[in-house]
């Protein structure tokens, strides 16, 4: 008789069956989010036709028109569903190895119980992590789903189930998370989607007229155009508010969570904590190059790990910042973190002195000492 290791017993019937379940209906869910992408779609093809076909080619009579109204048309059409295709189908960034627990550590974080033992895990993970904010109770934030520290403006979607960098919500519309990889592209679908609805209207509105005045031939195309008025402009108004608001969040550089909960630093709560100015929180967005700004292509700075930010308060447990971001006026009091930023991002500090990296090496050592006494918190 070979002696081995004795084989698992096969699961039980019921533990299969349930098993099965719930794979079948965890892709009937999968299908059902591409429900609104659908929907959007279908009003998008439905759109084309009732404005190139019924409109245009069929209705207009002047050749002028129908040229200029034509092409036009397309130019906005195509950045419309240039940048829906790039929101939908570009991957939400996660959070890079550097913020993952090791295998030594997920195994001590499970052993130990709750209490010094895990604070002094998440304390050694942490000590070298580009991260300012806190939970609540000001302990660092760990996501127990996916192991790993979150790094700041990161949040765990119960949708994705996975860590989103610099998140702003789960939007069903598109079925994927907005976050940093590709906001700059959420902005411009809704900017080209409330353009193209405000040409459409624009454009319709004197046949919308005449077909309440009996000016139109009483054919199918009628109806095409009233329908088409109807639905540019109702899609209109609800587009402006949500872009106006998303302008709002881009100015202030905040996203819609941290509308909702502010970002929470280790000396207080700091609605504005991210806000470098106007012109720095578009180009934090927008990117350098403003050949691109209009086009859903990525041009955002930094690696969405690690953002500058103004403390309005010194931390005395922190280990030593940089100057001002004015050196000369002695009452300021806005100043940035100590950690290095990736390089896309550091030159939005252009107004602040480089520290030294000899500087940099010695206070490596304390950065881990600088955080507060850590109580794990889960936070989704």
């Amino acid at each position: 008789m070979r002696c081995g290791k004795m084989a698992a017993p096969p699961p039980p019937p019921s533990a299969r069956a349930a098993g099965t379940w719930g794979g079948v209906r965890r892709r009937c869910q999968r299908l059902l989010y591409w429900v609104p992408v659908l929907f959007i779609s279908s009003i998008l093809c439905w759109s084309y036709y009732a404005y190139v076909t019924q409109l245009c080619l069929l209705t207009m009579t002047n050749i002028g028109e129908k040229v200029v109204c034509l092409v036009a048309y397309h130019i906005f059409f195509m950045l419309f569903v240039w940048s829906y295709w790039k929101t939908i189908f570009t991957l939400p960034m996660n959070p890079s190895k550097e913020f993952h627990l090791s295998y030594s550590d997920k195994e001590s974080l499970e052993r130990e119980p709750r209490g010094e033992s895990q604070q002094e895990v998440l304390r050694r993970a942490a000590k070298d992590l580009p991260i300012y904010t806190r939970t609540m109770s000001g302990a660092i934030r760990y996501c127990d789903r996916c192991h790993l520290v979150k790094p700041d403006r990161c949040h765990h979607c119960s949708v994705c189930d996975k860590c989103i960098l610099k998140m702003d919500h789960h939007c069903p519309w598109v079925n994927n998370c907005v976050g940093f990889s590709n906001y700059k592209f959420f902005l411009l679908f809704l900017a080209y989607s409330l353009l193209y609805c405000l040409f459409i209207a624009a454009t319709d509105l004197q046949y919308f007229i005449k077909f309440w005045t009996n000016g139109l031939p009483d054919t199918q195309a009628k109806f095409h155009i009233m329908f088409l008025f109807f639905a540019a402009a109702m899609f209109s108004v609800s587009l402006s508010s949500l872009f106006g608001y998303h302008c709002w969040l881009v100015s202030k550089n905040k996203s819609t969570l941290e509308v909702f909960r502010a970002p929470i630093f280790r000396h207080r709560t700091d609605k504005n904590g991210f806000s470098l100015g106007f012109g720095k929180n578009l180009r934090q967005v927008f990117g350098d190059e403003k050949k691109y700004w209009l086009l859903p292509i990525f041009s955002s700075l930094g690696d969405g790990c690690s953002f500058p930010t103004c403390l309005i308060n010194q931390d005395p447990e922190q280990a030593s910042t940089p100057a001002c971001l004015n050196s000369t006026s002695k009452n300021e009091n806005h100043l940035f973190p100590a950690k290095p930023l990736c390089d896309s991002q550091s030159h939005l500090l252009t107004d602040t002195p480089s520290w030294s990296e000899t500087s940099g090496k010695a206070e490596k050592g304390k950065v881990g000492m600088s955080n507060p006494a850590l109580t794990m918190e889960n936070e989704t």
